[in-house]
């Protein structure tokens, strides 16, 4: 049996977490690195930075050395813990605010590759009673909740569902690194009221039987598309009415799709969450009015947040459409983007690392489906790496998500006229469209 963190314990925690920030010089504004697995540790400090206004930046620690290095750098943190959050739970206490006055600054890769921190800054008290108001009210947390964390927690719907939960007085269950077995008898014998996942992790549930899911009164999924008939059986396999769908990003949330909506709208993402509006523009990029609390900028970025911004509205680049009623279709995720179990992977960065092994002229990465990963990461390149030795460089400099599972050596790489490789040409050039 996993001990539940509790919202007592928890709130001890993250008073003895700000008690030792504070006396470390940190203040409203700054930013606190971790890159920790995920603990009843990690989630106090992380709590009892947010509400003394300090920014947690909470990176993966499963980073290449050299990756978090470089975004340590760009954070410019006021103090980095490293994995060792606990190292901040001392005997003394401090105050705390009654919610969140930041959210955490999450680093998102962008389409040239290079990451961008989603920072908010610190929030005027009524923006941050409504940001944490409009997450728990629309999930309806409350005491009797015992939320059940199936992805990492340096991704932010994780991290913020586990939060709210906590701030609504409701339990948390931490199983550790997603394991069917584990996490099939977690649901079965623990009972809890809610989760977050990927569709990943829901077909791999319904594959290994043998679950319990009568406990749930929300089970909650995004991150990528999920298949129509995995949608149905996941419907069919829980209570009515407990399988919700929403669409947003590390930026920000867009949408809410409830099981009868879905069922109206097969395939649809539902229709804008409460306080906001979708529209989309000439080219059918959505665009999303959001209320004041939501808005935010890309760290150090300027030009990347002026891009990003119409006034109100927000764009992440997704392609879509908006019935007049309402309804959310997404036409297609960024051209380049590759969705692999939940995770956004952008070619240009896993390029740029294969373009730097010495034997590589030039490098195209894409996605091919996947029946359990939704999509797989592919590459092709010209040079003389061997296939094995460039697997083993990609090894040792990317996290696992982006790693590809197939490297394919041609002789030259599909062009348009003006010289652009031709990404979506490379399944058929290289046979591999359907496997």
């Amino acid at each position: 049996m996993i001990a539940p963190i509790t919202a007592a314990d928890s709130e001890r925690d993250q008073r003895r977490a700000a008690a030792a920030l504070g006396a470390a010089g940190l203040r409203a504004g700054d930013r606190l690195v971790l890159s920790a697995v995920a603990s009843p540790e990690l989630v106090a400090v992380v709590l009892g930075a947010l509400r003394t206004g300090i920014v947690p930046v909470v990176l993966d620690p499963g980073l290449p050395a050299a990756e978090r290095a470089a975004l340590v750098e760009d954070a410019d943190p006021g103090l980095d813990v490293g994995g060792e959050p606990g190292r901040l739970l001392g005997d003394r206490e401090a105050d705390l605010a009654d919610v969140p006055l930041a959210r955490p600054m999450h680093y998102t890769s962008g389409t040239t590759g290079r990451r961008k921190g989603v920072w908010s800054g610190v929030l005027a008290e009524d923006d941050a009673r409504a940001l944490a108001a409009e997450e728990i009210d629309l999930w309806g947390f409350g005491p009797h909740d015992r939320h059940l964390v199936l992805s990492p927690l340096h991704h932010s719907a994780p991290l913020r569902f586990a939060m709210h939960t906590l701030l609504a007085g409701g339990e948390v269950l931490l199983p550790g690194p997603f394991d069917v077995g584990r996490a099939a008898g977690v649901i079965s014998t623990q009972r809890p009221t809610t989760t977050f996942c990927v569709p990943t992790h829901l077909q791999r549930l319904l594959a290994h039987g043998d679950v319990d899911w009568s406990s749930f009164r929300r089970l909650v999924h995004a991150g990528a598309p999920c298949p129509e008939p995995l949608k149905r059986a996941v419907l069919a396999a829980l209570p009515d009415g407990s399988v919700w769908e929403f669409y947003g990003s590390t930026e920000a949330q867009f949408t809410v799709c409830s099981p009868d909506d879905w069922l109206a709208h097969p395939g649809s993402v539902g229709r804008a969450r409460p306080g906001r509006r979708l529209e989309t523009d000439e080219g059918r990029q959505l665009w999303c009015a959001v209320p004041r609390w939501a808005r935010f900028e890309y760290w150090r970025a300027p030009e990347k947040t002026a891009a990003a911004w119409r006034g109100d509205r927000v764009t992440v680049g997704d392609l879509g459409r908006v019935d007049d009623d309402g309804t959310v279709w997404l036409d297609g995720r960024r051209e380049d983007l590759v969705i692999s179990g939940g995770v956004n992977v952008y070619p240009a960065e896993v390029e740029a690392v294969l373009d730097a092994h010495p034997d590589v002229v030039e490098s195209a990465v894409f996605g091919l489906p996947d029946e359990e990963w939704g999509q797989r990461v592919v590459a092709a390149y010209v040079g003389t790496a061997d296939p094995a030795e460039l697997a083993r460089w990609a090894r040792e400099r990317l996290s696992p998500a982006k790693r590809p599972k197939r490297l394919h050596r041609l002789r030259e790489l599909p062009r348009t006229s003006t010289g652009k490789v031709r990404r979506l040409d490379l399944p058929d050039v290289l046979g591999a469209a359907g496997g």
